[in-house]
């Protein structure tokens, strides 16, 4: 899971500021490391299916922001992209 200081650290790398949590760009930055972090532990534990679904749901989340910010604000979703190293649909 994410400790403070890590999340802390997201928000300053992706924010405007450092309270700025609620920005689209930092929101999808989160959900990437909570993503990553949870598919490591679903390598571990591959039957624990409440994880999967928990998973699934987060994805889910973050194609949705990232679908907002690419119809917002395209810019930055590329750059959002790029740097979290994200494969997106429809783009090559």
């Amino acid at each position: 899971m994410l400790t403070k200081e890590q999340k802390q650290e997201i928000i300053k790398r992706f924010g405007a500021n450092e309270k700025d949590s609620g920005s689209v760009v930092v929101q999808i930055a989160l959900l990437t490391e909570r993503i990553n972090y949870l598919t490591e532990h679903l390598k571990n534990y591959k039957k624990d299916f409440q994880t999967r679904r928990g998973l699934l749901r987060l994805v889910n989340q973050r194609r949705r922001l990232l679908k907002y910010l690419e119809k917002h604000n395209f810019s930055e979703f590329k750059k959002v992209v790029k740097e979290l190293g994200l494969r997106v649909k429809g783009q090559i």
